[in-house]
């Protein structure tokens, strides 16, 4: 959304992109235990920023899952 505002207007090819993310952010946080803020805290996040913000959660969904299996007895 950054980019489009910078831009004045919205491309084709970036919109896609953007709706996929979003997409792709539906399907990693829908099996997350998380509070409901906090899933809507990343959807904002990536509206925003686009990649950079998918980025970050898919960091911090990967740091989050492998302290959970740290965690957990064996």
């Amino acid at each position: 959304m950054v980019l489009f505002l910078i831009l004045g207007y919205v491309p084709v090819l970036l919109l896609v992109c953007l709706i996929a993310l979003l997409y792709l952010t539906w399907i990693e946080l829908r099996n997350e235990d998380a509070d409901p803020l906090v899933k809507l805290w990343w959807w904002l996040l990536v509206l925003l920023t686009n990649v950079p913000g998918y980025l970050a959660l898919r960091i911090w969904i990967a740091v989050r899952r492998r302290r959970d299996g740290a965690r957990r007895p064996a």
